[in-house]
């Protein structure tokens, strides 16, 4: 009976309402160990999947679950029934090129002063 604790039934629901599992994974297993199944598993036919794990975000009962953290340490004892499924929501935020290409032209301009004088 022991075994069956420690392992989690977990499936991963995408924005579009599909799913990636259920599959068990042990309490002990890490964040990251999620992510690397959700992208080792992601549809191929589904646009603009994640390229890396810092793209994938995984939420569970609300919370934002952290890379170095085990799903032992993120489970919620109001949403995780025993024996049940926990659904994990997938958000992949792939990291902005517009945003790096306006830092990057940033970095290259002279910084101009922004003074204001105000007379009274």
């Amino acid at each position: 009976m022991a075994g069956v604790q420690d392992q989690l039934e977990i499936k991963f629901r995408l924005t579009d309402g599909s799913d990636i599992g259920p599959k068990s994974f042990p309490t002990a297993a890490s964040v990251a160990t999620l992510k690397e199944t959700v992208l080792a598993q992601w549809p191929k036919e589904k646009e603009n999947g994640p390229r890396t794990v810092k793209d994938v975000k995984l939420i569970s009962a609300g919370r934002i679950l952290e890379n170095t953290r085990t799903i032992g340490e993120c489970r919620s004892p109001l949403c995780d029934v025993p024996g049940g499924v926990t659904t994990m929501h997938v958000v992949v935020q792939p990291p902005s090129i517009e945003k790096d290409v306006a830092d990057k032209k940033a970095a290259h301009l002279p910084k101009q002063n922004k003074c204001v004088c105000v007379i009274l």
